[in-house]
């Protein structure tokens, strides 16, 4: 028969994510994409000798996950002490201790995840908590987020750091106030350490994170990760010219299973030239499996160390309430600039003063250079002010954001961002339903390695701002419903991306990514969610992870 599928799934309960057309219970793929959707009855028609026929056994189908700011560049290192989970510095120690016990000739000790709540009295670290047990090797510890990085004392000298040390290709160097000798703390890591010349610096001063292989490394694990956990398109939203040959030889080498949309990074000082070369880049990388093309930018940092930029004082201090990297005039000029080139542009701010200087140079950019679909993103919106929720809708820009940076045992009472806002700012954190309320396009996103890859967490998280443990949730008035969640994960978030014609839910013409989940997640208590795998992973078609 010439209608015969490469494929048909059977017997399934699809949640198709296409408001047409709902609900359906089985599906048809020739060459990479959904040629039929519609009721069991109906497949045979599609079925010939050559189909591959996938039993659905009545399991829940979703369309594969669209991960829409996710660091499988960055990843999780092998080679790293993980400290991931450890709430003391007693434990960090611990951790750091069995370690060297293990790799007694170690040349560097390289450390990620550390938690700020770690560190004794609220305070940032500094090289002397670390001396203790790491001795005369050098150590270079990252923070969970990846915004900051701490070294000892044998890394502040092997880095050529001093006290006339300001402004380093990797960060910004934290000084004693009493000595003005460096304490070991370097802030601004995401914004330098994981720009171009910053990898590059710590790559010729002998930092082995910071080598090509290690890097890939990483990406190859990560991407690994992403196919296991249904993740069909990942969105890297920071990566410089140099880092596409990564993706390049995941491709030729076999691991770019899940389609990649690679963010180059803007930070300050990027000049035309290297927009010509971003855009000419984005030329270049333009398939369905790599696509190169939005900028990130940055606005502010982050709360836990008090650099993100609130519109108050952070609690507990008369005047300090952080600062943007741009002043406000300056960053709407160069939105307006890059918009008027026909870039997009994914924009960090998490204090409520930052965001809120993103929207006005997006409100500036378009009365420069006149409505468009831009589809610029504020990425974590973690602290929002009320009276800036509508102008996403209004504006257009899309709120990419992660559930589960706002779960209790993360930010909530007790942990440093709870505490740096205060409780009396508490009704401003991650307000998913209220911008979902007033019209704004949710992408929704794990940050990895941030926090877990997993789309199930964050589906939980979003369901009930509870613990992964279980517990009481934090701010229950901005949970989600599951329809709007998966949503965030499919659509929302291939709309972000300007994806959502050929992706983000099982329709006809649309590529046939979409995954096969041991639960139903769409009616099971949101308790049980955690837990559930993707038991078959296809991509275009293919069946490339099954459980």
């Amino acid at each position: 028969m010439s209608h015969t599928a490469d494929l048909v799934l059977r017997n399934a309960r699809i949640h198709t994510v296409d408001p047409d057309l709902p609900e359906a219970e089985a599906l048809a793929v020739r060459a990479g994409r959904i040629a039929w959707v519609g009721a069991d009855a109906d497949a045979a028609t599609w079925i010939g000798p050559d189909t591959t026929v996938l039993d659905g056994a009545g399991r829940r189908v979703l369309p594969g996950f669209i991960d829409a700011h996710n660091h499988v560049r960055l990843g999780s290192d092998d080679a790293c002490v993980q400290l991931a989970g450890v709430r003391t510095l007693a434990g960090i120690h611990e951790r750091i201790g069995a370690w060297l016990a293990a790799n007694p000739d170690a040349e560097w000790i390289e450390a990620e995840a550390f938690d700020y709540s770690a560190i004794p009295d609220g305070r940032m670290p500094r090289a002397s908590d670390l001396d203790p047990i790491t001795g005369g090797v050098p150590a270079f510890v990252l923070s969970y987020d990846v915004h900051t990085a701490w070294l000892n004392s044998a890394a502040i000298k092997r880095l050529g750091i001093t006290r006339d040390s300001d402004i380093l290709p990797f960060g910004r160097v934290d000084k004693d106030p009493e000595t003005g000798e460096p304490t070991g703390f370097i802030k601004d890591f995401a914004v330098r350490g994981l720009s171009r010349d910053g990898h590059r610096a710590l790559r010729e001063l002998g930092l082995p994170w910071a080598s090509a292989d290690r890097q890939y490394g990483r990406l190859a694990k990560s991407l690994d990760d992403a196919i296991r956990f249904g993740i069909t398109t990942v969105v890297e939203p920071q990566n410089s010219l140099d880092d596409l040959a990564l993706y390049t030889r995941a491709r030729h080498e076999g691991r770019l299973r899940s389609r990649i949309v690679a963010a180059l990074f803007h930070p300050r000082g990027t000049t035309a030239a290297d927009l010509d070369e971003f855009a000419e880049a984005a030329r270049a990388y333009a398939d369905d499996r790599l696509r190169v093309g939005p900028l990130k930018l940055y606005i502010d940092d982050v709360v836990e160390p008090r650099t993100a930029a609130l519109l108050e004082p952070y609690c507990g201090c008369a005047h300090h309430r952080g600062e943007t990297f741009y002043p406000a005039e300056e960053f709407a000029d160069l939105l307006a600039e890059l918009d008027g080139r026909g870039f997009q542009c994914f924009v960090h701010a998490t204090g409520d003063r930052g965001i809120r200087t993103v929207l006005d140079a997006v409100e500036h950019a378009r009365t420069v250079n006149g409505e468009r679909d831009a589809r610029h993103q504020v990425v974590h919106v973690e602290c929002l002010d009320p009276a800036d929720v509508s102008r996403f809708a209004e504006l257009g820009v899309v709120a990419c954001m992660q559930p589960r940076h706002c779960a209790p045992e993360i930010a909530g009472p007790g942990q440093d961002w709870a505490e740096n806002v205060g409780e009396e700012r508490w009704h401003k954190a991650w307000p998913m339903r209220s911008l979902h309320a007033a019209g704004a396009v949710l992408a929704l996103s794990s940050d990895w390695n941030v926090a877990e890859m997993d789309p199930m967490v964050g589906v939980y998280t979003a369901l009930t701002r509870a613990p992964l443990a279980g517990g009481p949730s934090w701010i229950p008035a901005e949970t989600l419903d599951v329809e709007t969640t998966v949503h965030g994960y499919t659509m929302g978030s291939a709309y972000a991306n300007f994806l959502e014609h050929e992706r983000g839910s099982l329709t006809v013409g649309k590529l046939a990514d979409f995954v096969v989940l041991s639960r139903d997640i769409m009616t099971i208590a949101p308790a049980d969610i955690p837990g559930t795998v993707c038991e078959v992973v296809a991509v275009g078609g293919e069946i490339v992870h099954t459980a």
